[in-house]
């Protein structure tokens, strides 16, 4: 098993990563959460990787930290979730936005994840609800005090300005603490922005 890599970004896109290890390129795909953390090509990094065996496939996956990579384990563990479901399911929301969306039963916020319908949403939450409300990232705060109005509002603007619709509704929803307004969402959306 392959449990990290460390060499030069050839080649990065949103869900996919080749790496030159010492003259070797491995392909990988990553979520767009570690897309994000990623330095720029041509520069060294060490990636987490996690290898999928099957019968007819042998796939690379890889994350830029160990939280990541723990909870993609978490999710390949609940029945009817694969490797590449799970990656969509990272690619999402924040870990911090996931975290707490699986801790708190929140089946409507992880339905919006592309993909992810809310039977799968619920099972999620029903088999993972336990091993995720330990998780480090989460802040038991952040997920009640806001207001679902606005976050919908702030959804539909960002969508207007662009954003894919789950990546629009991950950032106003990690911006809507303390029952922030839509414009306060927005506000802060576009500030941490890195489209």
């Amino acid at each position: 098993m392959i449990s990290f890599l460390i060499g030069t970004i050839e080649d990065k896109q949103e869900n996919s990563l080749l790496l030159d290890v010492g003259g070797v390129g491995f392909e990988m795909s990553i979520s767009s959460n570690t897309f994000s953390a990623l330095p720029m090509v041509g520069e060294s990094v060490k990636v987490l990787t996690y290898m999928s065996v099957r019968e007819d496939d042998i796939s690379l996956y890889g994350f830029s930290s160990k939280e990541e990579k723990d909870l993609f384990i978490k999710l390949i563990s609940v029945s009817g979730i694969g490797p590449k479901v799970a990656i969509s399911i990272l690619s999402g929301l924040t870990l911090n936005a996931l975290s707490i969306a699986i801790a708190n039963k929140d089946v409507k916020m992880l339905s919006k994840i592309k993909g992810l319908g809310a039977k799968t949403a619920e099972r999620i939450c029903v088999e993972l609800k336990d091993k995720v409300s330990a998780f480090p990232l989460i802040d038991g705060n952040q997920a009640d005090d806001y207001d679902e109005s606005a976050v919908q509002m702030a959804t539909d603007t960002l969508i207007a300005l662009g954003i894919n619709k789950s990546e629009a509704y991950m950032l106003a929803r990690s911006n809507a603490g303390d029952n922030a307004t839509a414009e306060e969402i927005i506000a802060k959306s576009l500030r941490g922005y890195r489209g």
